[in-house]
């Protein structure tokens, strides 16, 4: 086979290309894979993968599936026809779809974006795909005139089920078409497609807790079915080998440490099965990606949950109001975003394929979000502490026996506050590091940046809370105009204090002689002597959740904007109820904790006309950084 670089020297420039309707119309780009050396099987499958979109595309498919197992095996994809609504109406069921998140948590119907399902899933032959689209193509021309549009819809609602179902007549003839496609798609691509027989309808909610229906209910209530919409025709496919499995997201790059390990890259979505864990160790799965196809262990911490649909492609669409083939549109005009449909070069780091459907809960941007906001509250864990990186006996390395302390490394700080305690309450309520620091400044200047206001700014009473808030309002250049509240309430889980004893805290007034810049007489809502040792997950939740409460009361005119500082278990403790949902159970509160790094950082809005607040695109970017280990050039480079 000819080398990499000789086969991009075949591909036909960019600029060049020519955008044609229904890009699954590839009998060029086939041909020129079979001039570049690929063996036809594989060439068909690489453009079934990524929707037709380009030679480049598929290219990139191909280089990246190099090691893929089942690069070689025919089993064909599996296709699906749906009818999506484009336009006003859509925008509205995304609006309601991601508030319904927000409110009441993920349920089946988010799995999949809105639609309405006109067969069952069907397989076609990876060669056969031109003629499947083709069939789509005529199919909806021959339609075009008898189209039921506007399409009349009906609000349906039962004790798990929230949809919009089609007004009969109109169903009957949609289910016409869906026929006539079933019939096309036989003659022009040898396959079997049958109907969806059952009533037609939009799935907006279902297999939702009971006592969600009320919020639910009102919200699908607010969708204006009178919105206009044009409901366009299209085709998705899927792995057939990965239908039954769970759809994860890789939130953070991994380098396999052993060879049964498997590469994670940031974007990637790995495919998992719950008979394949059996014999894996706590902490780690077995699962596939979806970038390169291979399989093996990954760290549990650096994954999340996904939708079923992030990982199906997109082959082409045709709407009944206009006569033009869509190819690489939005699935949602303004809805929704997809991923960067930028084609790469030789020599660029590979990537998943563009036309990958992008996951369609997305969080709002900052500059998309409702004009219904009221104010902005941002929580983010502290800085690096010196404890975790020094290890917990580090007061032996950086105290004499008079209590002097002596700066061991560049990365402790050149001094420390002085303790009414003594450097011995160290050991409980350690600082953070100057990299921490440098975390914590680094977050402040990219708020500065976005141009996000800070009005109020509260924090735990733990010294790198403290430290971390003062530094993050350095980076502000808001350090001497405004002052932090220590707050004892956004303490984390007490049940995470080693001993029998909490933390001996710095008070305001040391904190303040510190120059940390501490309101001192603000007067906390929950006093530090109200906290109770090794405290029940539940008692830690409802503290958290009335601290919160207390505090946006507390800072309860329009506009106000909050900024906390504390642990990393605050950034779920203290947004979760705020958003009508209900807490997690201990054991999975400890795993969404785990995966919170340092300066971790979530911002919410809050709904006016709800009264609750909704989780939100940060104004920053996250802040990711790598580990570097101690080194003593004695011991390592010293020879006796």
């Amino acid at each position: 086979m000819a080398t990499k670089e000789e086969m991009y020297s075949k591909v036909v420039p960019r600029k060049n290309r020519q955008n044609r309707p229904m890009t699954v119309k590839h009998g060029s780009t086939l041909d020129v894979f079979l001039s570049m050396g690929f063996p036809k099987g594989r060439a068909l499958k690489a453009l079934a993968s990524t929707g037709g979109k380009s030679v480049q595309a598929a290219c990139d498919w191909l280089f990246s599936h190099v090691d893929d197992p089942f690069l070689d095996d025919p089993v064909p994809r599996e296709y699906v026809l749906y009818l999506r609504p484009t336009g006003p109406l859509a925008n509205k069921l995304f609006e309601f779809w991601h508030q319904s998140r927000q409110l009441c948590g993920k349920n089946k119907a988010h799995n999949i974006f809105p639609h309405i399902t006109l067969c069952q899933f069907f397989m076609c032959e990876d060669s056969k795909v031109d003629g499947l689209c083709e069939a789509l193509q005529n199919t909806v021309s021959r339609w075009k005139e008898t189209f039921p549009l506007p399409l009349s819809l009906e609000l349906y609602t039962s004790s798990n089920f929230i949809g919009l179902f089609v007004e009969e007549e109109s169903a009957e003839i949609i289910k016409k078409f869906a026929a006539d496609f079933a019939t096309e798609a036989m003659s022009k691509a040898d396959v079997r497609v049958e109907p969806h027989k059952k009533q037609l309808h939009v799935t907006l909610a279902y297999h939702f807790q009971p006592n969600h229906l009320t919020a639910l209910e009102k919200l699908a209530r607010g969708v204006d079915l009178k919105l206009g919409c044009d409901w366009v025709a299209a085709v998705y496919s899927r792995d057939i080998r990965f239908a039954n499995h769970e759809t994860l997201r890789v939130m953070y790059p991994y380098t396999p440490q052993n060879d049964d390990e498997l590469e994670l890259v940031q974007g990637d979505f790995i495919f998992m099965s719950p008979i394949e864990q059996s014999s894996t160790s706590e902490g780690w799965i077995y699962g596939t990606s979806l970038a390169t196809g291979c399989s093996g262990l990954l760290p549990e911490n650096y994954i999340a949950k996904a939708d079923e649909c992030d990982t199906w492609v997109f082959h082409g669409s045709n709407s009944f109001l206009t006569a033009t083939a869509s190819a690489g549109a939005s699935l949602y005009d303004g809805g929704l975003r997809r991923r960067n449909q930028e084609e790469q070069g030789p020599g660029e780091a590979l990537s998943l394929p563009s036309n990958v459907i992008c996951q369609p809960m997305l969080m709002l941007a900052k500059n998309c979000r409702s004009s219904l906001v009221k104010r902005d509250l941002y929580i983010c864990r502290h800085g690096e502490r010196m404890d975790v990186v020094f290890g917990k006996h580090w007061l032996s390395q950086c105290f004499d026996s008079k209590g002097n302390y002596i700066r061991s490394n560049l990365n402790m700080p050149t001094c420390l506050p002085q303790r009414s305690g003594g450097y011995k309450d160290y050991e409980k309520d350690a600082p953070i590091t100057v990299f921490g620091c440098t975390q914590a400044r680094l977050v402040g200047e990219a708020l500065l940046e976005s141009k996000s206001i800070i009005d109020y700014v509260y924090c735990s009473p733990s010294l790198r809370c403290v430290q971390t808030a003062f530094n993050i309002l350095r980076g502000l250049q808001q350090e001497n105009q405004t002052k932090l509240r220590v707050e004892p309430g956004l303490f984390e889980w007490t049940k995470w204090v080693s001993g029998n004893t909490l933390p001996a805290w710095m008070t305001a007034e040391e904190l303040a002689a510190a120059n940390l810049g501490t309101d001192i007489t603000y007067k906390p809502h929950i006093p530090a002597n109200k906290l109770g040792i090794s405290e029940p997950y539940e008692t830690y939740i409802s503290r958290s959740c009335q601290v919160m409460r207390e505090i946006l009361a507390e800072c309860k005119l329009k506009g106000n904007n909050v900024l906390i500082v504390a642990h990393a278990s605050s950034l779920e403790a203290c947004t979760r109820q705020l958003q009508g949902l209900s807490a997690r159970n201990s054991k999975d509160f400890v795993q969404v904790v785990r995966k919170i790094p340092y300066l971790g950082f979530c911002a919410c809005e809050e709904l006016e006309d709800a009264g609750i607040w909704q989780l939100v695109d940060p104004p920053i970017l996250p802040l990711t950084h790598g580990p570097n280990h101690s080194f003593s050039w004695r011991d390592i480079l010293f020879q006796d």
